[in-house]
């Protein structure tokens, strides 16, 4: 089977990052970077108009920031995967941008083959969260919210949920429950849609709050 070539945006208002950024990426044999935005208005803008698969979103920037413009990027059902690029090791600062629709984070002095793996690792579906942001997450979510809603999964949903709250992508748990990936897709849209969840990450969140890991 052949790699398909990943679409990478790079949004970052320092110009010296963007560079650096791109000068690792474009040595990828599997990864291309498509633009470049200075803000996350822009950001937002670009996206819409490349449709890449992954866009590298820097938090803190002028005008538009990484928060807003993951927002925006929802209201906008953008399919884009968004992977925070942050200088900032703060909860405060790196948790809401995973609530906001971020798909995991990296800091900006990670491994240029670290960087490469975790675009890897989003573009198939998977969340990248440390064990600390993600105790964080479950910190502030209401104590036992939303407990019962799992009744009314099924026990093959229950099954999809506990993968994904592993970090599996859907083609990973179609292999792993022989499905189909558009089964799966069906199965992941109704667990959102019974927990009312927006996204896998709190999806994953909410397995493991509920004890659903697998």
């Amino acid at each position: 089977m052949a790699d398909k070539t990943i679409r990478v945006l790079l949004v970052d208002d320092h110009q010296v990052v963007r560079r650096g950024l791109r000068t690792f990426l474009e040595i990828q044999d599997d990864i291309e970077v498509v633009g470049e935005a200075a803000d996350g208005a822009e950001g937002v803008a670009r996206t819409e108009e490349l449709r890449p698969d992954v866009v590298l979103m820097d938090i803190k920037m002028p005008g538009t920031d990484g928060i807003q413009a993951l927002r925006q990027l929802r209201e906008l059902a953008n399919p884009a995967r968004v992977l925070i690029v942050t200088s900032f090791t703060e909860q405060r600062t790196v948790v809401p941008a995973l609530r906001a629709g971020a798909c995991g984070y990296v800091y900006k002095d990670v491994d240029p083959e670290a960087l490469a793996g975790a675009i890897r690792s989003v573009h198939a579906g998977h969340v990248l969260l440390q064990p600390e942001v993600a105790g964080a997450l479950l910190a502030q979510d209401p104590a036992g919210g939303g407990t019962g809603r799992g009744t009314t999964l099924t026990e093959r949903e229950r099954e999809v949920l506990g993968l994904i709250a592993d970090g599996r992508s859907n083609r990973e748990i179609a292999r792993a429950l022989v499905l189909s990936e558009k089964t799966v897709k069906t199965h992941v849209s109704n667990i959102l849609m019974k927990l009312d969840l927006s996204d896998r990450t709190q999806a994953a969140l909410w397995a493991v709050r509920h004890g659903m890991t697998t």
